[in-house]
């Protein structure tokens, strides 16, 4: 069987927990190391995560800090988490960066739902894409006499189911994380 619906799950999945990571970067309020997550860093001539030139922690509930291992990497670390769009400002000190987290302005709630929006959009359209891969697989195996037309129908409704949970689980995720951005 060309189409196999479990590998088509498990790619959705890999979709899911993408969104996760992402949505665990949106600040609500309180300092989470995976705030810094989206951050890439500019060092040895390639961009990098943030996490691979330092540590990233939080001493306090409004406070993170990035212990940076190259003492030569400071200023470029800083200035890819200020260009990150987080709305941050990182202090260096010494190898460490401290960057205090300001209140939650109802400006700043609005930007961090929106782009909570557009990562949703983003794993709903590599779901879509996934969808799209494993029908254009079904096409092909029937084309070629693999599977017969009921066959196809078949998986190609099984497909869809799938889509329709993981869009769903997609969306829920977002209105949980919109709920968090308003209540902190």
């Amino acid at each position: 069987m060309s189409t196999d619906v479990k590998e088509l799950e498990k790619r959705m999945n890999g979709a899911m927990e993408s969104l996760k990571k992402e949505f665990g970067g949106l600040r609500t309020g309180r300092a989470s190391v995976n705030l810094l997550d989206p951050v890439m860093v500019e060092a040895y001539g390639q961009r990098m995560p943030l996490n691979q030139v330092g540590t990233v922690s939080a001493p306090e509930a409004r406070l993170l800090a990035v212990n940076v291992w190259d003492k030569g990497l400071v200023t470029p670390t800083a200035k890819a988490i200020r260009d990150s769009g987080l709305g941050l400002n990182p202090q260096p000190d010494g190898q460490t960066i401290r960057i205090p987290l300001p209140e939650l302005t109802s400006e700043r709630r609005a930007e961090l739902a929106k782009l909570g929006h557009k990562y949703a959009e983003g794993a709903r359209v590599a779901v879509r894409n996934v969808r799209r891969d494993g029908m254009d697989s079904l096409k092909k195996a029937e084309k070629d006499g693999k599977i017969s037309e009921d066959e196809h129908r078949q998986k190609s409704d099984e497909i869809q189911k799938l889509t329709d949970r993981f869009v769903k689980q997609v969306d829920e995720a977002l209105a949980t994380k919109e709920k968090e951005i308003k209540t902190v």
